[in-house]
């Protein structure tokens, strides 16, 4: 096979309609557009999202507080998935993606407080609630941020 003998698969390509060549071709004079308005002269149309006046959809809806672009969402798992582990175990975001309490970990793993842990565990992660930490220092463990 030669680079001369190759050509796209038959119906992925169509020849464009040529504008304003004449009313025989069916996109002559006006060429498609229809008489007069806006939308028919040059450099004519609106913005995206104009809504001929009526107030947008965009600014319709209600918002609401901060938004940052740039935060960086942490997985975030309760002291009560702990008791999964063995005691004395290091558990960190590998060891929870491992026994498939959490599926997936991007940023980091934040520990809460809900439940009870019953384990001596070493904790590793990005950030723990106050009541988390507690509960993991109170069953004889640690909690280290990474």
């Amino acid at each position: 096979m030669f680079i001369h003998e190759l050509s796209p698969v038959a119906g992925s390509t169509h020849v464009d309609k040529r504008k304003g060549r004449g009313h025989a071709t069916g996109n002559g004079k006006t060429a498609g557009r229809g008489h007069k308005g806006q939308k028919a002269r040059s450099g004519g149309g609106v913005r995206i999202g104009f809504e001929g006046g009526q107030m947008p959809l965009a600014r319709r809806i209600p918002k609401r507080g901060f938004n940052n672009i740039f935060a960086k969402p942490l997985e975030t798992v309760n002291v009560d998935a702990l008791n999964k582990f063995e005691d004395g175990a290091v558990v960190d975001a590998q060891a929870l993606l491992d026994a498939r309490v959490i599926s997936k970990c991007r940023y980091g793993v934040k520990f809460l407080g809900n439940g009870e842990v019953s384990r001596k565990l070493t904790v590793k992660a990005a950030a723990f609630s106050a009541s988390a930490k507690e509960k993991i220092e109170a069953a004889g463990g640690k909690a280290e941020v990474v």
